[in-house]
């Protein structure tokens, strides 16, 4: 039996991923990749321990983590989920941990046994990678596709196409006959200039609130400061569900930050139930909220608070100030900063333009697509990999179905 051809366009997660999943016995196959090393977003994702998947595993609740993409995958995530994955890596020696957050993780914290794994299985199956090969044309032929690098040119019975979302890959896409939705960021962090946060970089909240409302938008969850402003996963989710609405506006909005992640009036209530157990304690030296002393003394500042007052002494106003700085604290976002461990864009090709059955093209016969070029993206957590493997697998089993 002749063996069919196969091109894989993108030494990502989900080219790397298809191509792992790929018959041998039926395809001869090349992997494309333009950078010197393949499967790079992997290896930096997570802070390198890469966020495998993440422990959801009912398709319908799935969905509800991609902004963009959700009613398209939940017929994907039922053939591939999370526990499909797990299973996947596991049985080729990669041991797996659950974090309390849900997320999945290697239990070595390196993204180098996720990397192993697939490429032991690539190579067993004796597929060809190339490195340094830019795609500079995709032409269509009577016998399927001439495929021109900087590496010469090569035919294909199939394309599977995972560049990612550089806007080269686009265009080529967009040239081949598909539609777009522009490409913006998505998981991105807020640039924020206050004197709340100034100084206080690495301090945490385990349990915060974040609201945008001008865009009738609010998460919750961790929250962190950084050098520049705020991150943590309740910042990236608002920022991925709203990223076309705030690039529209230009990365500069109010925003209101709740550190607590509790009304102002239970606030208040905890306030003044500690003030009455405790009257002889100064409200610098008291205890009442879980946050660090340096970041309690600073909302003190703001509310014109002296330290050494006695809390016993606090006015309506003062406790008023207090609870508003801490719950209901109005912030101005003047830009947004790339979020490292996860690069994601909103926008991409027109799913309408895909048949999720399999991830085949509807304008290209024998082209599949998959990954970020797609217009699907998820919050952080390990979703957007997820994405990448279920759709993946639909690829290649499609093929090997041939």
């Amino acid at each position: 039996m002749d063996k069919k051809s196969v091109i894989i366009i993108g030494g990502g997660a989900a080219g790397f991923f298809c191509v792992a999943n790929l018959d041998e016995r039926k395809f001869q196959v090349k992997i494309l990749e333009q950078n010197s090393d393949v499967l790079q977003k992997v290896k930096i994702s997570g802070g390198g321990r890469c966020n495998v998947t993440h422990a959801c595993f009912d398709p319908k609740e799935l969905v509800g983590y991609y902004p963009r993409g959700n009613k398209e995958l939940i017929s994907v995530f039922h053939k591939f989920q999370p526990g499909d994955t797990m299973d996947w890596f596991e049985q080729r020696g990669v041991a797996l941990k659950v974090e309390a957050d849900n997320r999945i993780f290697p239990k070595s914290n390196s993204s180098q046994s996720i990397i192993d794994a697939l490429l032991q299985t690539v190579n067993k199956k004796g597929f060809e990678i190339l490195t340094k090969t830019v795609v500079q044309n995709i032409q269509q032929n009577e016998h399927g596709y001439e495929v021109s690098t900087t590496n010469g040119s090569f035919s294909a019975d199939y394309i599977i196409y995972a560049p990612g979302s550089a806007p080269k890959s686009l265009k080529m896409i967009q040239q081949l006959g598909h539609k777009l939705v522009p490409a913006v960021p998505s998981l991105f962090t807020f640039n924020i200039k206050n004197e709340l946060l100034k100084d206080l970089m690495g301090t945490s909240f385990p349990n915060a609130g974040i609201a945008i409302p001008s865009l009738k938008a609010d998460e919750s969850g961790p929250l962190l400061i950084t050098h520049w402003g705020l991150s943590g996963p309740a910042v990236l989710k608002i920022s991925a569900w709203k990223a076309r609405e705030l690039a529209d506006c230009g990365y500069k909005t109010e925003i209101v930050v709740n550190f607590l992640g509790m009304d102002t009036e239970d606030a208040a209530n905890i306030l003044q139930t500690y003030r009455k157990e405790n009257p002889k304690k100064t409200v610098g030296a008291s205890k009442i909220f879980d946050v660090t002393t340096r970041f309690w003394h600073r909302v003190l500042w703001l509310s014109k608070v002296d330290l050494d007052k006695n809390i016993s002494n606090l006015s309506s106003k003062d406790m008023e100030s207090i609870t508003g700085n801490l719950c209901a604290n109005r912030m101005q976002v003047t830009g947004k900063s790339t979020y490292k461990d996860e690069f994601v864009t909103a926008g991409g090709v027109e799913l309408k333009e895909i048949n999720f059955k399999n991830m085949s093209s509807r304008i290209l016969p024998d082209f599949y697509l998959a990954g970020e070029v797609l217009n699907i993206d998820g919050v952080t957590g390990g979703f957007n990999f997820q994405a990448c493997w279920s759709e993946a697998w639909l690829i290649a089993q499609d093929l090997n179905s041939k």
